[in-house]
């Protein structure tokens, strides 16, 4: 399990993997990612590249900040369920079966999966 599941990445360090998965065009870093960066690197979410030495999104970090839009996501629509939120972490959802839709009314609404998977999650806070 990786730490944005339990918690241990900052807001901080999960701002700096954004700016990482954006892509960087040279070596230099901005002063908030060069104090994340030896977390991000020695949590294999980050990794510089050889040739070039830029900072470069893992597939781990990759995954990692795609689940916090699935979380995010399932959070803002067990509030509203006509939320708009991304694409892929809402097909995802669906076919996981955290979201449901239901006949005859418009939005998307969270299964007892979903608010299990919440409540877990909030638990490991």
């Amino acid at each position: 399990m990786n730490d944005v599941m339990s918690g241990k990445l900052s807001k901080d360090e999960m701002d700096s993997l954004k700016e990482v998965a954006r892509g960087l065009k040279s070596p230099r870093m901005s002063h908030k990612l060069f104090k994340n960066v030896k977390v991000l690197t020695g949590q294999k979410l980050a990794a510089y590249e050889r040739k070039t030495g830029i900072l470069q999104i893992t597939e781990l970090g990759k995954q990692t900040l795609f689940m916090a839009v699935c979380i995010d996501a399932l959070r803002l629509l067990r509030s509203d369920p006509v939320a708009r939120v991304n694409g892929e972490a809402l097909a995802f959802l669906l076919r996981k079966g955290h979201l449901e839709t239901r006949e005859g009314e418009v939005g998307h609404f969270i299964t007892s999966k979903g608010e299990e998977s919440l409540a877990d999650i909030d638990s490991q806070k």
